[in-house]
């Protein structure tokens, strides 16, 4: 714990001898701490270990995690990219446009997105009336989005194209499913971009909290003429 200045030359649980601090009594260190910080709760607790020392001790209350609100426990999610930035890179609009905020971009490299998931999403009605779950061709729709985020940078894709094209997924599992009031958050890993053909491999997993909910390997292309691309095996 750091202490603050006027304490410098104490240390918590720390043995001082009693003949340095002759005029100070342990009603006065403690008076001294209330009036330097300003908090009635700290003070300075002084033991007798023999005759001729004192144990000197910093009393701070700790503050629990129970004492802060539950509105308050909780930082938002960080802002790289809002919907406006998203809708500028993204080709995708009602009722395909499936990610709400980029949080996390490595150009190149990897994006974080994520995916408010409601009841007032239009999907929810028919799948399913009395268990509404999110369609797992939609997590991987969502997926595929984030991703195009990455291969869509100027500087990594292999085409002047603006569109990008879903080629082929592999290795999908779902391992939970995804209702309403969760967040959907997505990691995109970009594995290979072959400049040359405009197609990108990238390693996608999605979670809500801290558990895996999907995960799966996409092959994505990038450019205006999607049957020239999909030829690439």
């Amino acid at each position: 714990m750091q202490l603050p200045p006027f304490l410098s030359c104490f240390q918590p649980m720390a043995v001082v001898s009693s003949n340095s601090i002759p005029s100070l009594t342990l009603r006065s260190l403690s008076q001294l701490g209330r009036r330097s910080l300003g908090c009635p709760s700290l003070s300075l607790k002084l033991t007798h270990l023999s005759n001729s020392s004192l144990h000197c001790s910093l009393n701070v209350p700790e503050n629990t995690h129970e004492d802060t609100p539950m509105e308050k426990r909780f930082p938002p999610y960080p802002t790289v990219m809002d919907i406006n930035q998203i809708r500028e890179r993204l080709p995708h609009r009602f009722p395909f446009l499936l990610v709400d905020r980029i949080i996390e971009y490595k150009p190149g490299v990897s994006v974080v997105g994520i995916k408010n998931v409601t009841i007032n999403d239009n999907f929810f009605p028919g799948h399913f009336p009395e268990r509404p779950i999110m369609p797992g061709v939609l997590m991987i729709e969502a997926m595929s989005q984030v991703g195009g985020a990455v291969i869509l940078e100027p500087d990594v894709k292999g085409t002047s194209g603006e569109v990008f094209f879903l080629a082929r997924v592999d290795k999908v599992k779902f391992r939970k499913p995804v209702i309403p009031g969760d967040t959907l958050v997505m990691r995109m890993t970009l594995m290979k971009m072959h400049k040359r053909f405009g197609v990108a491999k990238l390693e996608g997993k999605a979670y809500v909290g801290s558990e895996l909910v999907c995960e799966g390997e996409f092959l994505m292309a990038t450019g205006s003429d999607p049957q020239a691309r999909f030829l690439y095996p």
